[in-house]
């Protein structure tokens, strides 16, 4: 294994790239760290994460909506700017785009001459904040969906978006494509080739020459500026390479860790959401990620060289619910209290060859270790060590993060390296392999306060008070002793596994074993990349037995649960 010496960052200059490098405008998005995404639509009124396409427009019409609030809120939560879903799966625009009615200016909100996405646009502008869009490819609303019609009309929209807001940092698009939808009318099931059918090479042309320093995130075609980093728990890999392949297919563990030889440059963002559902939910105000959790997902985002994209849902008023918008504050507190001072400042650092040693003038106590590579020359850094001299003996440190192995890994914009509380003299930084001299431009050391881990499941009920079986591996089935008026029905996939996840279900309904009524069917929209409660509500109705069928499973041919939960009167 080549050792390679350490350049010194001041010392560059006439240093060679190493592989693919960052554009200028890869680097200032890189250089943000953290921004926001926020949720809002049609959706926040009936309760779903994906809307069918034929929701009422009379819904839309919030009593106190505050896009300044919302850009404050973001702002005293550490986010540099604000990426705003402009048009979801459900084809409901929030401009009063000139190529549908579908959107706000058919809504009772401001008699129709209301603008949520330039309110949004002029609020981030005074709070200082970046503004970007999000664009779903897919529209689960427009007749022409499928046909080379709707791809004219997704690319006119784009352009308003991009000419009618003033500068765009990101531009947003979702990776679901095609399925049910309502279609102007058709209510049928529609597919389409992702890769193809929106001529993505086009599409591109036109953002270049639109907003020549946006930035582009693709989750099909042709690779963008970015990439998704294969969850939406708020997490990419230990090892986290910058790069990707120009050409082929994108399987999980390339876009999860990215890939040593890739030859584009093609970072991770890291998107989640502060609560389990990307849109409002008023079941999950007690929900809200602790800031246990959030400290968690930055370390695992920001701290492994990717950005953190954390959604804020708008409320049915069309504020930021006042759970979120605290918790999102007491979080980027907290980041500022970890990372106030750096003790390596006052202290002796020595470096030779591949290896940095930093010399406290006493015993100091430390938790946290934050290195930086110079990515302007490429990713370089394939493997280092960290150790303490605890009682004159050293002690070798690994990333209490990681399940396996030491996650002493890829270093890249900034990676920081979490282990319990140490009191040493010395801290040793070694660089063990390399793809090319490595340029180091940062380390540092912090003391982090603990922070209580989270209780497992706290507040959530169990369905132990429930008599349930399985007549099938692919039927579950719920009685009592007496006839229940039920309202709804309430699913929890498994959480650590796609094995026996239920994508698509049919529910049925008896009062006497023999004659079943259906009371609702149909998918659970993005449950594999987002495994939350999931809620079929129908027409109340009587019954003694509920009959759950798995239409169609994630993975594996035995369905499986969390937990489930059945609302009655």
């Amino acid at each position: 294994m080549a050792v390679l010496p350490m350049l010194a960052f001041g010392q560059v200059e006439n240093v060679s790239p190493c592989g693919p490098v960052p554009t200028e405008d890869q680097l200032r998005w890189q250089d943000m760290e953290m921004y926001a995404f926020i949720h809002y639509s049609l959706n926040t009124y009936t309760d779903q994460e994906w809307g069918f396409g034929n929701e009422a427009l009379e819904l839309f019409n919030p009593s106190d909506l505050d896009c300044r609030q919302w850009a404050r809120v973001c702002k005293q939560a550490g986010m540099k700017g604000i990426i705003f879903t402009a048009k979801h799966h459900c084809g409901f625009c929030m401009w009063p785009s000139a190529y549908t009615e579908y959107s706000v200016k058919n809504t009772p909100w401001k008699q129709g001459r209301g603008d949520v996405v330039r309110e949004l646009a002029e609020a981030c502008r005074e709070e200082g904040l970046k503004f970007a869009v999000y664009l779903s490819p897919w529209d689960r609303n427009h007749k022409d969906y499928g046909k080379p019609e709707y791809v004219t009309y997704f690319r006119n929209q784009l352009r308003e978006l991009l000419t009618n807001y003033g500068d765009i940092f990101e531009v947003w698009f979702d990776g679901a494509n095609g399925g049910d939808g309502w279609y102007g009318g058709a209510n049928e099931i529609r597919k389409i080739d992702g890769k193809t059918y929106y001529g993505w090479a086009e599409t591109f042309r036109m953002i270049r020459e639109l907003q020549p320093h946006a930035v582009i995130w693709n989750d099909g075609g042709d690779r963008g500026d970015l990439r998704w980093v294969g969850t939406e728990a708020g997490n990419v890999g230990e090892t986290n390479w910058s790069l990707m392949p120009s050409k082929g297919d994108t399987p999980w563990h390339m876009l999860h860790y990215g890939v040593e030889e890739g030859d584009v440059w093609c970072p991770g963002e890291t998107n989640t959401s502060i609560r389990p559902g990307w849109f409002y939910h008023e079941t999950e105000n007690e929900h809200v990620k602790s800031l246990s959790k959030l400290m968690d997902t930055y370390y695992k985002s920001v701290g492994r060289n990717s950005t953190l994209l954390l959604n804020f849902p708008i409320a049915p008023n069309g504020r930021i619910h006042p759970n979120d918008s605290l918790r999102g504050i007491a979080f980027n507190k907290m980041i500022q209290e970890v990372f106030k001072t750096d003790l390596a400042q006052t202290a002796k650092i020595k470096t030779q060859g591949s290896e940095t040693i930093i010399t406290f003038k006493q015993p100091t106590a430390f938790n946290r270790f934050v290195a930086e590579e110079d990515i302007r020359y490429g990713q370089r850094v394939k493997k280092f060590a960290l150790e303490a001299e605890v009682d004159g003996q050293w002690v070798a440190l690994k990333d209490e993060l990681v399940e396996n192995g030491d996650g002493l890994t890829t270093i890249g914009h900034r990676r920081i390296i979490c282990f319990p509380t140490v009191k040493a003299t010395q801290l040793r930084f070694t660089i063990l392999d390399s793809q090319c001299d490595p340029i180091i431009k940062r380390t540092s050391v912090y003391l982090a306060p603990e922070l209580t881990a989270d209780i497992p499941d706290s507040g959530e009920k169990r369905s132990s008070n429930l008599h349930y079986f399985f007549s099938s591996p692919r039927q579950m089935m719920i009685d009592w002793d007496t006839e229940q008026t039920i309202t709804s029905f309430r699913y929890l996939p498994p959480q650590n596994s796609k094995e026996g996840i239920v994508t698509h279900y049919t529910l049925w309904a008896s009062t006497d074993w023999a004659n079943w009524t259906k009371v609702a069917s149909g998918e659970f929209s993005n449950i594999i990349n987002n495994p939350i409660w999931q809620t079929i509500k129908f027409t109340p109705v009587k019954a003694r037995i509920l009959r759950l069928d798995a239409d169609h499973l994630a993975d594996g041919d035995r369905m499986a649960f969390g937990d489930f939960e059945v609302v009655t009167k």
